[in-house]
């Protein structure tokens, strides 16, 4: 589709208020400034060009923030936006979206500043945050009786107990298995956005849609795996969890050839999400060959958390932002090009982990990738986020 850039009627109506009408616009646009912030401030502090007053050591507070940062924001902002749509219940907006999102922002603040705070001050601060979206959500599809719905919960709530682990023992093992997790709700996400879209998409142009398969016996069994994989990974048996990692790339295998991605090669708002979602076998084989060869663990991780997260959430934010601000699913000037970086900053980040590119060179790549997608985001959702419905609708 042909690229649009922003009317001038829309970013005069921008406003700051307007951040707080549904969750997604201020998810979206402070996880988009957490990552053009914390990512070159970790560059300069692990090349020791900057030292910052961190609450927890660097590796770990990098860890960290990537996932119960980066990740829960934009968990809030798509869970939150799309559990209203799902029971039909109004929005949170206002005030508690307001709190809430305060919660988010404080716990950022703390850990990257408060290293002299008491420990128990910083951690009780940032680990309020998932369970406040749990509440918010769960309370929704309760009182809505969606019993499919609660499988994403599970997940979540899987999620939040690594970060507890994590905060509490200081050990990447709970990261692991957080990233493992985060896999997960790529799976149970992705295994419904991303068919949908496509046969829709192909419908709408008299292509063959029917040829995209969803089997929902593959997509439990998908899920299952990752969660096994979750419980072997941190108990420690290395041999065990190689074994369900390559089952759990080869279930998701087969449902990305199942989704026929390379039939929507022709749309970005669509072939970021099946190209994302492919990161997820390559991660798990990755961790696998970790386990069984001795392949650097920062090459999973980073396939991971950069290829397969990363990558999806600038997909889907990218398309979730024009949907619910009612306007056409024309991808924004740029757009595309960010696309590319993102992956390639992927790409990049586990070529230096098998050290095809040197270390600082590498992760200076990397990073300059990474932000350079998310600026191209910013410069062109901001007013998008800040600007009411282009369909007059509340919200």
């Amino acid at each position: 589709m042909q690229a649009i850039s922003t009317p001038r009627s829309a970013r005069a109506g921008a406003s700051a208020a307007q951040l707080f009408a549904y969750p997604f616009r201020i998810f979206f646009l402070s996880l988009t400034l957490l990552s053009l912030v914390g990512i070159p401030l970790w560059v300069l502090q692990v090349t020791g060009t900057i030292q910052l007053p961190l609450a927890m050591p660097g590796v770990l507070w990098h860890q960290h923030e990537m996932l119960f940062g980066f990740l829960s924001a934009a968990i809030a902002g798509f869970l939150l936006t799309a559990v209203c749509v799902w029971t039909g219940t109004e929005r949170t907006h206002g005030a508690r979206l307001l709190l809430l999102w305060g919660v988010w922002v404080a716990a950022r603040v703390l850990l990257t500043a408060g290293g002299d705070l008491p420990y128990w001050l910083v951690q009780g601060v940032n680990l309020a945050f998932l369970p406040l979206v749990m509440l918010d959500a769960g309370w929704r599809i309760w009182h809505a009786r969606q019993k499919r719905q609660l499988m994403i919960l599970v997940v979540l709530g899987l999620f939040w107990l690594m970060q507890i682990a994590f905060v509490v023992r200081l050990d990447p093992v709970y990261a692991y298995g957080a990233l493992i997790m985060g896999m997960a709700l790529i799976s149970i996400v992705g295994g419904r956005i991303t068919p949908a879209f496509s046969a829709g998409w192909m419908r709408q142009r008299g292509l063959p849609a029917d040829q995209v398969k969803v089997i929902p016996a593959l997509d439990m069994a998908t899920l299952f795996s990752m969660v096994l994989l979750l419980a072997s990974l941190v108990t420690g048996w290395a041999m065990v969890t190689a074994g369900l990692a390559l089952v759990a790339a080869t279930l998701m295998l087969v449902r990305l050839y199942n989704w026929k991605g390379w039939l929507v090669r022709q749309e970005p708002l669509l072939w970021i999400l099946h190209l994302s979602i492919l990161w997820v076998p390559v991660a798990l084989i990755l961790l696998a060959g970790t386990l069984v060869a001795g392949w650097p663990a920062n090459a999973w991780s980073h396939a991971a958390g950069t290829g397969a997260i990363a990558c999806l959430i600038l997909g889907v934010t990218a398309r979730v932002s024009l949907g619910h601000t009612g306007r056409p699913m024309v991808l924004p000037k740029g757009m595309v090009l960010a696309f590319v970086a993102i992956h390639l900053a992927a790409l990049v980040r586990v070529v230096t982990a098998f050290q095809g590119l040197p270390w600082h060179l590498g992760i200076t790549a990397s990073g300059i990738l990474w932000a350079l997608a998310y600026a191209i985001f910013l410069a062109r959702y901001t007013v998008v986020l800040a600007s009411p419905r282009a369909d007059g609708k509340p919200g």
